[in-house]
C-alpha cells in the first residue's frame, strides 16, 4: 500500500498566508493590550475626526488586507503610540535633515517625528526607542567606511551602557533608519542590532540581511522635476500644506484614454534584469523601454519623462538599485507599477494588498512581459489604475505630516512590531 504524500502549499500562497497570520496576530495583540489605555483630552481632540470622514479615505478604504481591522488598530495607534529618540551626542544632526535626494524619505521621517504626537521625552512612556545612527555616520568627507561604521558602533555601545532600556529586550524594542549603505555595514558590527532590532530600510531586499515582519520597508519620497509649477499637472504635493491641496484629484491621473503607451521604463542597465529588459523590448512599438547612460539632468529631459509617466498605462519597476524610487514615481503619476523583482519587500506589504493596485511578476517573466500586460482585461486595468491613484496618500510624504500619509503608515508598521519578548 502506497503512502500518500500530504498536499504541498505553493511558496507564494504560503508567503501570503504567513503575512496574513502575522498581521492578524499583531492586530489581536494590539486590541487586547490597548483596551485599558487612558485617553487624554489632547488625544480626543486629535482624533475627533473618524477615519471614515477623512478626505479620500473612503475611496482607499478597501485597499488594506483586512480593512476593518486596520481602521480599528490604526486609531489605537494614533491614541497611544510613543517613541523615544536617544540623544545623538553630536553636532552632525543639529541642522534640519535634508528631504531631497535618494535618502530624502529618511529626512522626512525625522522631521515628521519631531512634529508629531508620537514623540515622547520620557523614555518610561515609550513603546519603541529610535537610535539615530545616521548622526554618527556623518560627515562622510575625509572618513572611510570603516571609520564611520566604528563611530556608529561606539555610539550604540555607549547607549547600551548608559541606559537600561536596551538590556530589557536585547534591543528588540529599538529601531534605526538604515537608508545609506554605511548603516548596514555599521549594524553588522553589533550582532543584537542585526538580530533583534527593527531596521527601517530604503530599497530593502532579502539578500542584504533584511528580515520581513521584523524590519520595515521605507517608501521613497518623490521629488519635483526641475520645471516650474505651471508646467506640472498635477502639482507635486510633498511641500504643500494639506489645507492648500486641491480637494479633487487631477483629471490627468484618471484619464485612461490619454495613456496610449503600454509600458514605460527609463533607467541605468545596472544588473542582469535591467539589461534583459532592454535587450528584449528596446525596439518594441508598444513598450517604451530604453536604457540610459546617466540620470536625467536637463529640464527638457525631465519634462519629457513627466509626460511619459502620464501617457503610460503601466510603469515597469525592474529589480535593482532604487527600485523603491521607481515604484514611488509610478504611484505618484497614477501609472500602474509592474514590479519585477524576486528579492524586494514592498512597502506596507503586510498592510496593503498590492495585487489591487500593481502587477507583480517574477524576474524570469521579462520575455513574456508584453503578452502578460496585453492579456489584462480593460475592466481589471481600470480597477488597478483607479486603486493606484487611491493609494497615493499612503505613499505621500508631507510637511507637516498628515493622517494616513507615508509617515503615519511607517509608524503603523512600527506599531505592529512593538510587542516583543522580554529577556
Amino acid at each position: 500500500m502506497q503512502s500518500s504524500n500530504p498536499p504541498q502549499i505553493p511558496a507564494n500562497e504560503f508567503l501570503t498566508l504567513r503575512r496574513t497570520l502575522s498581521y492578524l496576530s499583531a492586530v489581536v495583540l494590539s486590541i487586547c493590550f490597548s483596551i485599558c489605555l487612558p485617553q487624554s483630552p489632547f488625544h480626543l481632540q486629535v482624533l475627533a475626526q473618524p477615519l471614515r470622514d477623512y478626505p479620500r479615505y473612503s475611496d482607499a478604504a478597501e485597499l488594506p488586507h483586512i480593512p476593518k481591522a486596520f481602521r480599528m488598530d490604526y486609531m489605537k495607534m494614533e491614541r497611544s503610540f510613543k517613541v523615544f529618540v536617544y540623544p545623538h551626542k553630536t553636532t552632525a544632526c543639529d541642522k534640519t535633515r535634508k528631504i531631497d535626494g535618494k535618502y530624502g524619505s529618511e529626512g522626512f521621517f525625522y522631521q515628521n517625528l519631531n512634529q508629531s504626537r508620537f514623540l515622547t521625552r520620557d523614555p518610561d512612556k515609550a513603546n519603541l526607542f529610535l537610535i539615530p545612527t545616521s548622526c554618527h555616520s556623518l560627515p562622510a568627507k575625509g572618513r572611510s567606511v570603516d571609520e564611520r561604521a566604528i563611530a556608529v558602533q561606539h555610539f550604540v555601545n555607549s547607549l547600551i551602557s548608559e541606559y537600561p532600556y536596551w538590556n530589557r529586550t536585547l534591543g528588540a524594542d529599538h529601531f534605526l533608519i538604515t537608508c545609506a549603505d554605511i548603516h548596514v555595514t555599521a549594524s553588522e558590527r553589533i550582532w543584537n542590532l542585526m538580530k533583534n532590532s527593527i531596521r527601517v530600510m530604503c530599497s530593502p531586499s532579502y539578500n542584504v540581511e533584511y528580515v520581513p515582519h521584523k524590519d520595515v520597508s521605507l517608501p521613497q519620497s518623490v521629488q519635483p522635476f526641475n520645471v516650474s509649477v505651471s508646467q506640472i499637472r498635477p502639482p507635486l504635493y510633498a511641500f504643500i500644506a494639506p489645507t492648500t491641496q486641491p480637494s479633487t484629484l487631477p483629471a490627468a491621473k484618471y484619464n485612461m484614454k490619454s495613456r496610449a503607451i503600454l509600458g514605460f521604463w527609463r533607467g541605468l542597465k545596472e544588473n542582469y534584469i535591467r539589461k534583459s529588459l532592454v535587450d528584449a523590448w528596446e525596439n518594441d512599438s508598444e513598450l517604451d523601454i530604453k536604457g540610459i547612460q546617466t540620470e536625467a539632468s536637463t529640464t527638457e529631459i525631465r519634462r519629457l519623462y513627466h509626460k511619459k509617466f502620464y501617457s503610460s498605462k503601466f510603469c515597469i519597476c525592474p529589480g535593482g538599485p532604487q527600485i523603491d524610487g521607481a515604484i514611488a514615481v509610478a504611484i505618484h503619476y497614477g501609472c500602474v507599477p509592474v514590479i519585477m523583482s524576486d528579492y524586494f519587500d514592498l512597502p506596507f506589504n503586510d498592510i496593503l494588498d498590492w495585487k489591487k493596485f500593481s502587477v507583480i511578476l517574477k524576474e524570469s517573466d521579462v520575455d513574456g512581459l508584453k503578452r502578460i500586460l496585453l492579456n489584462i482585461p480593460d475592466q481589471e486595468y481600470q480597477a488597478l489604475q483607479t486603486n493606484t491613484v487611491m493609494v497615493q496618500d499612503h505613499f505621500q510624504w508631507n510637511l507637516p505630516p498628515v493622517r494616513l500619509d507615508a509617515f503615519h503608515m511607517v509608524m503603523y508598521e512600527l506599531w505592529l512590531r512593538r510587542y516583543v519578548t522580554k529577556y
